[in-house]
C-alpha cells in the first residue's frame, strides 16, 4: 500500500530561505563593522547556509533546523544578557541579537510541523481496516470497493459542509470534474452531514449526480488515517489569509455547521481496493490539486489552476 505523504507547505521553504539570507547578511554586516565578532560571523554564515539547504526540504533536513534553533536560542540568551549588562553594546552585537530573536518562533513552528508530519508518516493504514471501510455504500447503493474495481476512484473526504474551505473544494472539483473523468477516474464524495442536508449543497456546485457517502460517525475518515486539527490551527495566520482569499477571490461563504469542525479532510485515489495515492491535509486550509492526484504528477500544488 502506497504511503500518502505530504510535502512541506510553501511557507516553510520561503521562511527558511529568508532565514538563510538574513543570517548570511547579518554575518556580513557584523564582520564588516566589528572584528572581535569574527567567530560569531562564521557561525552565522554556517547557520545561514544550513537554512538555505533546509529550505529545499525542511522535513528531510529537520535536524539542521533543530540545530539552528538551539544555536539561536543560546546566542540570543548570551547576547541579550550581555546587552542587558552593558558588556557588549555595539551595533553589531545588537544586530545579531535581534536577528536571533526574530527567528525563534518561526523555527519552532517549522519543527512542530515537521514533527506532526512525521507522526502522519508513521501512521499505518491496516489493509483490513481499509477493506472494511470500502464496503460503505454510496447513495446509489454501490460500495466504494465496487466502484474501484471498475475504474480508479478519487475519494474526496470533505470538511463540514458549513466550512468555506469545503465549498472551495467543491468548486475546485466542479472545475476539474470533466478532466478527472477524462482520465477514466470516478469521483466519490464523503461528507459528515446527512444525505438530505448536503444534497442541496452538492447540487449547487453541479455535483448532485456524483456518488457520495454520508459518514457522520467519521469512520471513513479514521479508516483513511485522517486526524483532527488542533484548535490553535484554526487561528493561525496562514488559515486566516486563505480564508480571506476564499471569501473574496472565490466568493465562498460560511454556512450552517454540519459535522466535526476539527476534522481534517483528505483525498485518495483507490483502485481495485488499494490506495494508490493520497493527500492528507495538515491544515484545514490546504488546497490539493485533485487532477494531479489522478494523473500521478506533483499533487502538492498550493493553488488550483484551471487549464
Amino acid at each position: 500500500m502506497a504511503y500518502c505523504g505530504q510535502k512541506p507547505a510553501p511557507w516553510i521553504g520561503r521562511t527558511l530561505l529568508l532565514a538563510g539570507i538574513c543570517n548570511m547578511s547579518a554575518a556580513a554586516l557584523a564582520g564588516f563593522f566589528s572584528r572581535p565578532l569574527y567567530p560569531l560571523v562564521v557561525l552565522y554564515a554556517v547557520l545561514g547556509l544550513g537554512f538555505l539547504i533546509a529550505a529545499i526540504d525542511a522535513f528531510r533536513h529537520w535536524p539542521v533546523v533543530f540545530l539552528g534553533l538551539i544555536g539561536k536560542l543560546a546566542t540570543f540568551t548570551w547576547i541579550g544578557w550581555d546587552v542587558y549588562k552593558g558588556v557588549f553594546s555595539t551595533v553589531s552585537w545588537r544586530l545579531l541579537g535581534f536577528n536571533d530573536g526574530i527567528w525563534l518562533v518561526p523555527l519552532a513552528a517549522i519543527l512542530h510541523t515537521a514533527h506532526a508530519s512525521d507522526i502522519d508518516r508513521r501512521r499505518f493504514l491496516s489493509p483490513d481496516v481499509v477493506r472494511i471501510a470500502l464496503r460503505k455504500k454510496t447513495q446509489l447503493g454501490i460500495s466504494l470497493d465496487e466502484i474501484s474495481r471498475v475504474s480508479p476512484a478519487l475519494v474526496v473526504l470533505l470538511r463540514h459542509s458549513g466550512c468555506l474551505f469545503c465549498r472551495e473544494a467543491l468548486a475546485d472539483l466542479q472545475v476539474r470534474r470533466r478532466q478527472i473523468e477524462g482520465e477514466q477516474a470516478q469521483l466519490v464524495l464523503v461528507h459528515m452531514g446527512t444525505e438530505a442536508e448536503d444534497a442541496r449543497l452538492f447540487a449547487r456546485y453541479g455535483l448532485a449526480d456524483i456518488p457520495r457517502i454520508s459518514d457522520p460517525e467519521r469512520s471513513l475518515y479514521r479508516a483513511f488515517g485522517l486526524g483532527r486539527a488542533a484548535v490553535f490551527d484554526l487561528f493561525g495566520p496562514h488559515m486566516w489569509w486563505r480564508a480571506f482569499h476564499a471569501l473574496l477571490a472565490g466568493g465562498h461563504r460560511v454556512g450552517k455547521l454540519s459535522g466535526d469542525v476539527l476534522q481534517l479532510p483528505g483525498a485518495f485515489l483507490v483502485f481495485h481496493g488499494e490506495i494508490v495515492r493520497g493527500f492528507r491535509h495538515q491544515y484545514v486550509a490546504d488546497r490539493p490539486d485533485y487532477l494531479s492526484l489522478v494523473t500521478g504528477r506533483d499533487y502538492a500544488a498550493p493553488e488550483l489552476r484551471e487549464s
